[in-house]
């Protein structure tokens, strides 16, 4: 492909990056869990949206600013860690109970927020545009001007691969929370455990330095 290098290593690297637990990860995790299959599906499209917003930034050098600033870098990170610090806080009060039936469930459930969130927690995490300007380049030829189409084509392939992954994790997931709905015990706790996880996640997001 015209201005992309070793392709395939980048192919394989991407997977396996993609297979290692990270914010997104639990964010998938807490909605399949928490909510159902469906909702860790429509999470999973979210984070993929997310990234191609990071893509997109990358591609046009935007993600540069945010990597030279340590106040921006700071107001997006804070912004992102108050977010999830809010939607965990909210799955531990509310006090409904799971829904068992997954018709039920859907009915129940507003896709949009959950996709909205998976957007918004991917965006406003500037670890990733981080990490996008930093793995993408090593894969472009150093010698070409325009790096605009390589880095979409490489940031989308990325995307892919990654929201292929997310999807397998909310359905194992949602899979989990099927055997143990049948116990009224457990499952009147996943919301808190979720919200717990949520929280835990904020926390370690508003930790993150720049470096």
């Amino acid at each position: 492909m015209t201005g992309i290098i070793h392709f395939e290593t980048f192919l394989l690297t991407g997977i396996l990056l993609n297979l290692t637990p990270g914010n997104d990860a639990i964010y998938i995790l807490t909605k399949s869990i928490g909510q159902g299959k469906n909702a860790g599906i429509v999470s999973a499209l979210g984070i993929g949206t997310g990234c191609l917003v990071h893509t997109i930034l990358a591609a046009f050098g935007l993600s540069l600013i945010i990597a030279q600033s340590i106040l921006l870098f700071n107001i997006i990170k804070y912004a992102g860690a108050v977010y999830l610090l809010y939607m965990g806080y909210k799955m531990l009060v509310d006090s409904s109970k799971l829904a068992m039936n997954q018709a039920v469930m859907s009915e129940n459930i507003d896709y949009w927020k959950i996709y909205r969130d998976g957007i918004i927690t991917n965006v406003l995490n500037p670890k990733v545009a981080l990490f996008f300007i930093a793995f993408l380049p090593q894969f472009i030829d150093p010698n070409l001007k325009n790096t605009t189409i390589p880095f979409l084509a490489l940031g989308t392939t990325f995307v892919t691969t990654g929201t292929i992954w997310c999807l397998i994790l909310a359905f194992f997931a949602s899979a989990f929370f099927t055997k143990l709905k049948n116990n009224p015990k457990i499952a009147n706790y996943i919301n808190k455990i979720c919200g717990f996880a949520l929280i835990g996640l904020g926390i370690k997001v508003a930790l993150a330095d720049q470096k």
